[in-house]
C-alpha cells in the first residue's frame, strides 16, 4: 500500500487514508507508475490463498528460495521443505501467470561439484522446474551462521575460486535462451566472509573465461540489446516452445537474424489442464506472463534514436501471441499486468477483471 502511495504522492499531492484498491486505481494514471512488483518467499509458503493475496497486492513476479533440487541436501541444510514443494509452487504460480525466479545455491553442505552441475542440468531438462529467471548464490561462510561452527570443525569445505569459476562456466552454457540470470553472487561485504569466494565481479570473470574457451552463454541478460539499435526490417520474430508444469510455454522474441541481440520478448502460457486455479477468470485462458522491450528506458510517448522502446515491438509480439492462442483453441487471453501498465492493455482491447487484463479473442 505504501509503495503505491509513495509513487502517487511523488509530485506533492497527498492520498492519506486511501485503501489499497483506491491507490492502485490512482496509480494507473499517475506520473510515476508501478509496472511490476517482485516478492521473495519460500516454496512451501505458496498456496491458492497466498496467490490471491499476491495478486491483490499487484505482485507480478515471485522469487522462490529453492536453493537445491536434492532432498538430502535440503534436509541437511534444515530448509524445512523438499523439491515437491518447489514443484507445486512453480506450477501454481505459472498457472496464475507469475514470472518465476529461483534462488539456487551451489556448494551447500552435502553437495559437491558433480551434484551441482547435474542440478543445473535438471533445472532446465525437467518440465517440473524451468524458472524464467535465476539468481545463483554460491554458499559462503559467515560468522553469524550455524555453518560457521561446522566449518570450524573441518566438516565443510567451500570450493576454491578456480573450482567455482569452472563450475559456473559450465552452468552458464546450460542456460536456455528464454532464461535470464539476474545475479551470480550475493553482495556480502568481503570482510564478513570467513570462507568461500570473495570475488565480487564473478560474472565478469566468467564471461572472460567463456571468451577464452570460445564458448558463450545465450541467456537473456547476455543478449540484451542495450544501446545497439537496428532498424525494424533487420529484426525477426523467433518462437520457441517448451513444456513446463503440465503446460506449454511459448517464448516469442524480436532479435537480429544472428540471434546475438535480443530486443523484445513475450512469455505465453498455454495450459487447459489447470484445476488448481486461484481465479476462475483464468479457466481456459491463454496467459501472457511477460512482455518486455529492452534498451534505454524512456518516458511515455517518447522516442530516441538509441532505444528500441516505443517502436511497437511489444504490440507486434502481443498480436502474434493472440494468433497463437487462437490456433491452440483458446478463446480468451489473460495478462498478469502490473497496475501501472493496465491502460496500455486497455488500448489493445483488454479489460480489467479480477486483477487480470482480459480480452476475448
Amino acid at each position: 500500500k505504501e509503495c503505491f502511495r509513495a509513487c502517487n504522492e511523488y509530485n506533492g499531492k497527498k492520498y492519506k487514508n486511501k485503501k489499497l484498491s483506491a491507490l492502485q486505481k490512482i496509480n494507473e494514471k499517475a506520473r510515476h507508475r508501478i509496472i511490476g512488483i517482485t516478492i521473495e518467499t519460500r516454496p512451501d509458503y505458496i498456496n491458492i490463498i497466498e496467490i490471491k493475496k499476491l495478486r491483490n497486492f499487484g505482485v507480478t513476479r515471485v522469487e522462490l528460495g529453492a536453493q537445491s533440487l536434492n532432498n538430502i541436501v535440503l534436509k541437511k541444510n534444515l530448509r524445512g521443505h523438499g523439491i515437491n514443494e518447489t514443484i507445486l509452487a512453480t506450477k501454481l504460480l505459472k498457472n496464475a501467470g507469475f514470472k518465476i525466479c529461483y534462488h539456487m545455491m551451489p556448494n551447500l553442505p552435502g553437495s559437491n561439484l558433480e551434484k551441482d552441475e547435474k542440478m543445473f542440468t535438471e533445472l532446465f531438462n525437467n518440465p517440473d522446474f524451468q524458472p524464467d529467471f535465476l539468481k545463483i548464490y554460491p554458499c559462503v561462510v559467515v560468522k553469524e551462521a550455524p555453518l560457521y561452527k561446522i566449518w570450524l570443525k573441518g566438516k565443510y569445505h567451500p570450493y576454491s575460486d578456480r573450482q567455482l569459476i569452472n563450475l559456473l562456466v559450465k552452468i552458464k552454457q546450460k542456460i536456455p535462451i528464454w532464461c535470464r540470470i539476474i545475479r551470480i553472487y550475493r553482495d556480502i561485504p568481503s570482510n564478513k566472509i570467513i570462507a568461500g569466494s570473495k570475488i565480487s565481479n564473478l560474472r565478469q570473470i566468467i564471461v572472460q573465461e567463456l571468451k577464452k574457451q570460445e564458448k558463450k552463454c545465450v541467456c537473456i541478460r547476455c543478449r540484451e540489446v542495450r544501446g545497439k539499435l537496428l532498424s525494424k526490417d533487420k529484426l525477426k520474430i523467433f518462437r520457441q516452445d517448451y513444456l513446463a508444469s503440465n503446460g506449454k510455454e511459448v517464448f516469442l522474441t524480436f532479435e537480429d537474424k544472428a540471434r546475438s541481440y535480443l530486443y523484445s520478448l513475450l512469455r505465453l502460457r498455454l495450459s487447459k489442464e489447470n484445476p488448481e486455479l486461484a481465479f476462475p477468470i483464468l479457466k481456459n485462458a491463454a496467459i501472457m506472463r511477460e512482455i518486455h522491450t529492452y534498451g534505454e528506458t524512456i518516458g511515455f510517448n517518447q522516442k530516441i534514436k538509441t532505444s528500441p522502446q516505443h517502436r511497437s515491438l511489444g504490440k507486434e509480439l502481443i498480436k502474434a501471441s493472440e494468433k497463437i492462442a487462437l490456433s491452440e483453441g483458446f478463446k480468451k487471453m489473460a495478462v498478469i499486468a502490473g497496475v501501472g501498465s493496465r491502460n496500455y492493455y486497455r488500448m489493445l482491447g483488454y479489460r480489467l477483471k479480477n486483477t487480470y487484463m482480459i480480452k476475448n479473442l
